[in-house]
Protein backbone atom coordinates (compact mmCIF):
# COMPACT_ATOMS: atom_id res chain seq x y z
CA UNK A 1 0.00 0.00 0.00
CA UNK A 2 1.24 3.50 -0.81
CA UNK A 3 2.88 5.33 2.08
CA UNK A 4 0.82 8.41 1.23
CA UNK A 5 -2.52 6.60 1.19
CA UNK A 6 -4.88 7.70 3.95
CA UNK A 7 -6.51 4.97 6.00
CA UNK A 8 -9.49 4.55 8.28
CA UNK A 9 -8.84 2.61 11.51
CA UNK A 10 -11.54 0.14 12.51
CA UNK A 11 -12.07 -2.78 14.85
CA UNK A 12 -14.27 -5.57 13.53
CA UNK A 13 -15.11 -8.61 15.68
CA UNK A 14 -12.12 -7.83 17.89
CA UNK A 15 -9.66 -7.46 15.00
CA UNK A 16 -8.09 -4.08 14.19
CA UNK A 17 -7.45 -3.05 10.60
CA UNK A 18 -6.42 0.12 8.74
CA UNK A 19 -8.71 0.33 5.72
CA UNK A 20 -7.25 2.23 2.76
CA UNK A 21 -9.28 5.15 1.40
CA UNK A 22 -9.94 5.22 -2.35
CA UNK A 23 -11.67 7.96 -4.32
CA UNK A 24 -14.57 6.44 -6.27
CA UNK A 25 -15.79 9.71 -7.76
CA UNK A 26 -14.58 13.31 -7.48
CA UNK A 27 -14.79 14.39 -3.85
CA UNK A 28 -16.05 11.02 -2.56
CA UNK A 29 -13.87 8.31 -1.04
CA UNK A 30 -14.65 5.01 0.63
CA UNK A 31 -12.71 2.88 3.08
CA UNK A 32 -12.12 -0.43 1.31
CA UNK A 33 -12.53 -3.66 3.23
CA UNK A 34 -10.82 -6.47 1.32
CA UNK A 35 -11.10 -9.74 3.22
CA UNK A 36 -9.49 -11.85 0.48
CA UNK A 37 -6.56 -13.63 2.11
CA UNK A 38 -7.26 -12.17 5.58
CA UNK A 39 -7.98 -15.45 7.38
CA UNK A 40 -7.85 -13.91 10.86
CA UNK A 41 -10.50 -11.31 10.02
CA UNK A 42 -12.67 -13.74 8.03
CA UNK A 43 -12.75 -16.24 10.89
CA UNK A 44 -13.48 -13.58 13.51
CA UNK A 45 -16.29 -12.09 11.40
CA UNK A 46 -17.72 -15.53 10.64
CA UNK A 47 -17.91 -16.39 14.32
CA UNK A 48 -19.48 -13.04 15.23
CA UNK A 49 -22.05 -13.22 12.41
CA UNK A 50 -22.94 -16.81 13.32
CA UNK A 51 -23.88 -15.64 16.81
CA UNK A 52 -26.15 -12.97 15.33
CA UNK A 53 -27.71 -15.36 12.80
CA UNK A 54 -28.47 -18.07 15.38
CA UNK A 55 -31.81 -16.33 16.00
CA UNK A 56 -32.94 -17.02 12.41
CA UNK A 57 -34.33 -20.20 10.87
CA UNK A 58 -32.63 -20.58 7.48
CA UNK A 59 -31.43 -23.29 5.15
CA UNK A 60 -28.78 -21.73 2.90
CA UNK A 61 -26.35 -18.81 2.75
CA UNK A 62 -26.25 -16.89 -0.53
CA UNK A 63 -23.55 -14.43 -1.57
CA UNK A 64 -22.34 -12.68 -4.72
CA UNK A 65 -18.82 -13.17 -5.98
CA UNK A 66 -16.10 -12.31 -5.22
CA UNK A 67 -14.83 -10.66 -2.02
CA UNK A 68 -17.48 -12.20 0.24
CA UNK A 69 -16.84 -15.80 -0.83
CA UNK A 70 -14.32 -16.53 1.96
CA UNK A 71 -16.84 -15.21 4.50
CA UNK A 72 -19.62 -17.40 3.08
CA UNK A 73 -17.32 -20.42 3.16
CA UNK A 74 -16.21 -19.82 6.76
CA UNK A 75 -19.78 -19.15 7.89
CA UNK A 76 -20.98 -22.32 6.14
CA UNK A 77 -18.42 -24.32 8.12
CA UNK A 78 -19.47 -22.64 11.40
CA UNK A 79 -23.21 -23.08 10.80
CA UNK A 80 -23.05 -26.44 8.99
CA UNK A 81 -25.23 -24.92 6.25
CA UNK A 82 -24.49 -24.86 2.52
CA UNK A 83 -23.70 -21.70 0.61
CA UNK A 84 -24.31 -20.64 -2.96
CA UNK A 85 -22.40 -18.02 -4.91
CA UNK A 86 -24.17 -15.84 -7.46
CA UNK A 87 -21.71 -15.27 -10.29
CA UNK A 88 -21.04 -11.95 -12.02
CA UNK A 89 -20.04 -13.42 -15.37
CA UNK A 90 -21.94 -16.09 -17.28
CA UNK A 91 -19.97 -19.20 -18.29
CA UNK A 92 -21.47 -21.83 -20.63
CA UNK A 93 -21.09 -24.60 -18.04
CA UNK A 94 -23.58 -22.74 -15.82
CA UNK A 95 -26.43 -23.86 -18.09
CA UNK A 96 -29.83 -22.18 -17.97
CA UNK A 97 -29.19 -19.48 -15.38
CA UNK A 98 -31.47 -17.10 -13.52
CA UNK A 99 -30.19 -13.53 -13.85
CA UNK A 100 -30.68 -10.09 -12.30
CA UNK A 101 -28.85 -6.79 -12.80
CA UNK A 102 -27.59 -4.18 -10.34
CA UNK A 103 -25.39 -1.07 -10.41
CA UNK A 104 -21.98 -1.42 -8.75
CA UNK A 105 -20.73 1.51 -6.62
CA UNK A 106 -17.10 0.50 -7.09
CA UNK A 107 -17.23 0.28 -10.90
CA UNK A 108 -20.16 2.61 -11.61
CA UNK A 109 -21.37 0.07 -14.15
CA UNK A 110 -24.27 -2.32 -14.38
CA UNK A 111 -23.38 -5.79 -13.17
CA UNK A 112 -25.28 -9.02 -13.63
CA UNK A 113 -25.76 -11.76 -11.09
CA UNK A 114 -26.26 -15.31 -12.34
CA UNK A 115 -27.62 -18.28 -10.43
CA UNK A 116 -26.12 -21.46 -11.85
CA UNK A 117 -28.60 -24.05 -13.15
CA UNK A 118 -27.21 -26.64 -10.71
CA UNK A 119 -28.10 -24.45 -7.70
CA UNK A 120 -31.66 -23.53 -8.62
CA UNK A 121 -33.37 -26.56 -7.09
CA UNK A 122 -31.28 -26.20 -3.93
CA UNK A 123 -32.76 -22.72 -3.46
CA UNK A 124 -36.32 -23.18 -4.68
CA UNK A 125 -38.75 -22.50 -1.79
CA UNK A 126 -35.92 -22.45 0.77
CA UNK A 127 -35.19 -19.92 3.53
CA UNK A 128 -32.01 -18.00 2.80
CA UNK A 129 -29.65 -15.47 4.35
CA UNK A 130 -28.15 -13.01 1.88
CA UNK A 131 -24.53 -12.30 2.78
CA UNK A 132 -22.08 -9.63 1.63
CA UNK A 133 -18.82 -8.14 2.84
CA UNK A 134 -19.96 -4.48 2.74
CA UNK A 135 -23.40 -3.12 1.89
CA UNK A 136 -23.07 0.42 0.58
CA UNK A 137 -25.74 1.39 -1.93
CA UNK A 138 -27.62 -1.89 -1.64
CA UNK A 139 -27.44 -2.54 -5.37
CA UNK A 140 -25.80 -5.97 -5.07
CA UNK A 141 -28.25 -6.82 -2.30
CA UNK A 142 -31.15 -5.80 -4.55
CA UNK A 143 -29.77 -7.97 -7.35
CA UNK A 144 -29.50 -10.93 -4.97
CA UNK A 145 -33.09 -10.31 -3.79
CA UNK A 146 -34.33 -10.32 -7.40
CA UNK A 147 -32.64 -13.65 -8.08
CA UNK A 148 -34.20 -15.10 -4.90
CA UNK A 149 -37.66 -13.91 -5.99
CA UNK A 150 -37.18 -15.57 -9.38
CA UNK A 151 -36.22 -18.88 -7.76
CA UNK A 152 -38.99 -18.51 -5.13
CA UNK A 153 -36.61 -18.53 -2.17
CA UNK A 154 -37.59 -16.68 0.99
CA UNK A 155 -35.05 -14.16 2.28
CA UNK A 156 -35.21 -14.36 6.09
CA UNK A 157 -32.19 -12.17 6.86
CA UNK A 158 -29.56 -10.00 5.21
CA UNK A 159 -26.09 -9.81 6.72
CA UNK A 160 -22.75 -8.14 6.09
CA UNK A 161 -19.50 -7.51 7.85
CA UNK A 162 -20.09 -3.76 7.49
CA UNK A 163 -22.65 -1.33 6.20
CA UNK A 164 -21.58 1.93 4.62
CA UNK A 165 -23.06 5.34 3.88
CA UNK A 166 -26.57 6.23 5.07
CA UNK A 167 -26.76 4.25 8.30
CA UNK A 168 -30.55 4.76 8.61
CA UNK A 169 -31.03 2.73 5.42
CA UNK A 170 -29.35 -0.32 6.92
CA UNK A 171 -31.15 -0.78 10.26
CA UNK A 172 -32.47 -4.17 9.15
CA UNK A 173 -29.05 -5.48 8.12
CA UNK A 174 -27.26 -7.79 10.54
CA UNK A 175 -23.75 -6.36 10.62
CA UNK A 176 -20.65 -6.00 12.73
CA UNK A 177 -20.14 -2.27 12.14
CA UNK A 178 -20.60 0.74 9.91
CA UNK A 179 -18.32 2.76 7.64
CA UNK A 180 -18.83 6.45 6.90
CA UNK A 181 -18.37 7.95 3.44
CA UNK A 182 -15.49 10.41 3.13
CA UNK A 183 -15.99 13.70 1.33
CA UNK A 184 -13.34 16.30 0.53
Amino acid sequence: MSENRKTYPIEIAGVRRELPLFEIQPGLSIAVLNILGDTELVNACSSALKSKLDAFDYDILVTAEAKSIPLAHALAIETQKPYIVLRKVYKPYMGDTIQAESLSITTGKTQSLFLDEKDQELLRSRRVVLLDDVISTGSTLKGMQLVMEKVQAQVVAEAAILTEGDQKSWGHIISLGHLPLFTD
